[in-house]
């Protein structure tokens, strides 16, 4: 497993699948061109930009780089790594038949071949925090304590705290451990709980 700080970006959720086992780390699916017009998704994407980097990793053929250059062209470039797989002609084992191109998207090439690439990208790797933080991380308790789940009027209230943070309202309770654990420290976590709380209900 790579420990990656920058937030990998793929075009879907096969492609999530496969680096799931390679990536310890945030991974984003685009998913495929529906991208262009979520603007809560690309929202979401510069935020994750601002706080920790994004590496883009989608497929080789055109539609691959349609997608890339979108998000090159909607967030800081300097924010931006790229992540690039070599043309592999082939065929994923749950497809029927060959893509347009006949090429091999992320989800079908072997591990080794993505983590090359992922590591020619130039990622950060390794601890993204000193050790002394790393016992103050946001967890699955502090959300309930927080009132964002396990009680009848969680599901509001999460989305208006997720509204609060700039984050799409989908977000379920265990994929914003790791989300909010990159953007904000837990006494940043505290702080914006209490300052929603003071807001009219639910948050």
């Amino acid at each position: 497993m790579i420990k990656i700080k920058e937030a990998v970006v793929v075009e879907g959720k096969y492609d999530k699948i496969k680096l799931s086992s390679l990536i310890d780390g945030i991974i984003i699916e685009t998913r495929g061109f529906q991208i262009f017009k979520n603007k809560k998704q690309l929202a979401f994407l510069r935020r994750l930009a601002d706080t920790r980097g994004l590496l883009i990793l989608t497929d080789s053929d055109a539609a691959g780089f349609q997608i890339r250059h979108y998000l090159s062209g909607s967030i800081d470039p300097a924010k931006i790594k790229h992540a690039y797989v070599p043309d592999v002609l082939g065929k994923e084992k749950r497809k029927p038949k060959p893509s347009g191109e006949g090429k091999l998207g992320v989800e079908g090439l072997p591990l080794e071949t993505l983590k090359a690439a992922i590591l020619r990208a130039g990622v950060q790797c390794g601890e993204e925090e000193p050790p002394e933080e790393a016992a103050m991380r946001i967890t699955k308790l502090d959300l309930f304590e927080a009132g964002l789940s396990g009680r009848e009027d969680s599901a509001a209230r999460r989305q208006a705290f997720l509204k609060s943070l700039g984050l799409p309202e989908h977000l379920s309770v265990n994929a914003m451990i790791p989300v909010l654990n990159s953007m904000l420290s837990y006494e940043a976590f505290l702080e914006q709980v209490q300052e929603c709380n003071t807001e009219k209900p639910p948050c």
